[in-house]
Order: structure tokens, then C-alpha cells, then sequence
């Protein structure tokens, strides 16, 4: 999968990229990731990629030329969506990140910072994407976070794949608790059903835990999940 991030900060995204299993499918070739500085495409001496907003009002808006350029300037290949980084968009989640993984072979990734991006850039944008509810300085911690969440969905980026299905949200519901040695650690000891080799009480008390879980940390996801069951019988 191919990602182009459009960003004024080009520099951040140097460590991560470089970290972790991200890094390590970029090496492999799972992932490829270029960085687009709007700057570069801009035509005076100061490099200027922000200017006043029309009708007054506090803070910089960024230009919509360099954006065009530098947007222009890409490859287009077949299955591409232009991402906007913005509270205003939908939320990131799980489903999100399959759907992206599974349908798309390459993500414009849109950083906006100051006050915003001038409107007129919207004419590029096929999807808004925001990584929560708050406002951040720049468009450039919800895009490392989206290439994370969609390259470790790409074959051989884990190691064992099958370990993605047993994790939070996959189900509709958040992870199980995970015990390695040793047996005690200070006071603290694995629970006995995890040690008794019984695979099918194990498979029961991790459920279990998965549902007691989300209904203390996020009984909005047990809803949902009555609303999609609802659905599904419905059919």
C-alpha cells in the first residue's frame, strides 16, 4: 500500500516511520510512504503557504495553491482516496482501518495546521477523517496513527495473522487480559483457568472477560452490538 503525506512537517514522521513493525514492513516493501512538504510548491521568495482569512478573524489559513500542486503532483493509481486529517471528519476506528486496508492500494494523507486549510482544497478531498473529538496542532499525529492502524492490517506485517482476529473491537468488543511468566509476580498471580490446559474453560473465561470489560469501559459498544444483532435477525 502506498501512502503520500502531505505535510509541512515532514520531519516528524522520520522516527516513527523508521520504528516497530511499522518500520519494519516499510523495509519489507508491505508499505511505502512519501512525504510531500507544500512548500516546495510554492513560487515566492519566503516559501508562504498561509495567508489571512477572507472576512477577518484571528489565526492563518493555508493556501489552497500549494496544496493543488502538491496533490497534483502525485501518481494516481487505481483504488486512491484523498484523506483530510480534521476533527470535522469521521471517526477513526477499527472498521475504518479494514475498509482502508482492504479496498484502497494508495491514501493521500492531508495535514492541516494553523486555523485550517483554505475551503476550496475540499475539491481534492474524497473522505474526511478525524482521530477524536479535540482539536491538535496539525493534521500530523492522526495521520501516523492512521498509516499504523492500516499497514498492521496488511499480509506480513504480523507475524502471526491470526492474532488479529482475537483483539479489541474486532468482535464488537475490547481484548481479554494477557498473563505471561512467571506464574507470580509478587502478589500477583495468573489466573488458575489460564494454566490449567483446558482450552475450552480458557476460551469461555476469556470471553467472559471480554464482555465483563467492555461493560464497565465501554458498555456503547455492547449497544451497538445489540443494535447490529438486531439487524441481523431482522434480515
Amino acid at each position: 500500500m502506498q501512502f503520500e503525506i502531505v505535510t509541512l512537517f515532514p520531519d516528524f514522521f522520520t522516527s516513527a516511520l523508521s520504528a516497530s513493525l511499522l518500520g519494519k514492513a516499510i523495509d519489507k516493501g508491505i508499505a511505502t510512504v512519501n512525504l510531500i512538504n507544500p512548500r516546495d510548491f510554492t513560487k515566492d521568495k519566503h516559501r508562504r503557504v498561509d495567508d489571512v482569512p477572507y472576512g477577518g478573524g484571528v489565526g492563518m489559513v493555508m493556501k489552497p495553491e500549494p496544496i493543488f500542486a502538491a496533490v497534483e503532483s502525485l501518481p494516481v493509481l487505481p483504488r486512491r482516496e484523498v484523506i483530510l486529517l480534521t476533527p470535522q471528519g469521521q471517526p477513526m476506528n477499527q472498521p475504518l482501518f479494514k475498509e482502508l486496508a482492504a479496498n484502497y492500494d494508495q491514501l493521500v494523507l492531508l495535514c492541516g495546521h494553523y486555523e485550517g486549510i483554505d475551503e476550496r482544497v475540499m475539491h481534492l478531498v474524497t473522505r474526511e477523517v478525524s482521530l477524536g473529538d479535540f482539536v491538535l496542532t496539525g493534521g500530523e499525529i492522526p495521520a501516523l496513527a492512521l498509516i499504523d492502524g492500516v499497514v498492521r492490517l496488511q499480509p506480513g506485517t504480523v507475524g502471526k495473522a491470526e492474532s488479529l482476529d482475537a483483539e479489541s473491537f474486532e468482535d464488537g468488543l475490547l481484548d481479554y487480559p494477557h498473563y505471561t511468566r512467571p506464574a507470580l509476580f509478587r502478589e500477583y498471580a495468573v489466573p488458575d483457568v489460564l494454566r490449567s490446559g483446558n482450552h475450552g474453560e480458557i476460551a469461555r473465561w476469556r470471553h467472559q472477560q471480554q464482555l465483563d470489560r467492555t461493560r464497565d469501559r465501554r458498555p456503547d459498544l455492547l449497544d451497538e452490538l445489540e443494535v447490529r444483532k438486531g439487524d441481523e435477525e431482522a434480515l
